[in-house]
């Protein structure tokens, strides 16, 4: 079996991300190089084996019937040499190599802003990627090493490792708004209030939970005002713009200055933690471990 050299691994592996993300820009962004990069190494790669990889368009970019059968074996064999690889990390000193995280808005506020200086420093070798998005992705066609969501939300064929524990859900409003328009006592109440409505990565206006065990219920608020991330949201109720609906954890900083204040505490709700997850037919990840290890103990203590 003739042996591959380098440059035709790394073709190889260029195509595998094109079939992957089913886009020449997206793939160089995946692998650090230029789209121009991308097209010389596909073309490189269909003279040399004499067969159409690709079929391309203006507008999309899909394999073949041969380039199918291709990176089905590719893949194959790129998870075993990932596997191979992350195996060495139980001999090295310290994780080296690329880790690709997605995680949602809340999480980089509260779980990663507060340890990313803590653990470039101690892991300098690794370069630490990290995409910012409330939309649920695919991590593995996306070319992710793991993602980040609230527990109820990841995929069921994941590993998933809780970065917190069970959060607690709080309706708030600054003290201007309820000198206005009074304070609600109970879910029907807040039908005749102003509330902060929040539209969520799948595109939904998110219902209100509240309660739990036999009272939990949801409740589809009103408002004038709907946005798509919990900084707006928390803005907005310290405007006084109305009643708002967000983690106690994120709200907490405000609730102790008294900017905001905590609604119908009775009715708060205790929802999933947030996880790290990742394929669980991969081996975990250089890094991942001890980036993982790091946030749950500031979290979970």
């Amino acid at each position: 079996m003739p042996s591959l050299t380098r440059s035709e691994l790394a073709d190889l592996n260029v195509f595998t991300a094109v079939c992957r993300r089913k886009s020449f820009r997206l793939a160089a962004a995946e692998l650090g190089v230029s789209t121009s990069a991308v097209s010389h190494a596909i073309r490189g790669l269909e003279e040399r084996l004499g067969v159409k990889l690709l079929n391309r368009s203006s507008r999309s970019v899909a394999p073949t019937e041969a380039g199918l059968a291709l990176v089905e074996h590719l893949e194959t064999g790129f998870n075993f040499i990932n596997s191979a690889l992350a195996r060495l990390e139980q001999y090295r000193e310290s994780p080296v190599g690329r880790l690709r995280i997605n995680i949602p808005r809340d999480a980089s506020r509260l779980l990663f802003g507060p340890i990313l200086a803590q653990y470039t420093a101690a892991y300098p070798k690794v370069q630490l990627e990290i995409t910012v998005e409330d939309k649920l992705v695919d991590i593995v066609s996306s070319g992710y090493d793991a993602g980040v969501r609230y527990g109820e939300s990841v995929p069921r064929d994941m590993i998933a490792m809780p970065l917190t524990k069970k959060l607690k859900w709080v309706i708030v409003a600054s003290p201007d708004y309820l000198r206005r328009r009074g304070r609600p006592n109970t879910p029907a109440d807040l039908l005749n209030h102003d509330c902060v409505r929040m539209r969520i990565g799948d595109e939904v206006i998110y219902k209100w939970e509240l309660g739990n065990g036999s009272n939990a219920c949801q409740l589809d608020v009103p408002g004038s005002l709907t946005v798509n991330e919990t900084d707006m949201v928390i803005d907005a109720a310290l405007g006084g713009v109305g009643l708002a609906y967000c983690l106690e954890l994120y709200a907490q900083p405000f609730i102790a200055r008294g900017e905001l204040e905590v609604v119908m505490p009775e009715w708060a709700t205790l929802g999933e933690p947030i996880v790290m997850y990742y394929p669980s037919r991969r081996q975990v990840h250089p890094g991942l471990k001890q980036l993982t290890e790091m946030i749950r103990n500031r979290n979970l203590k």
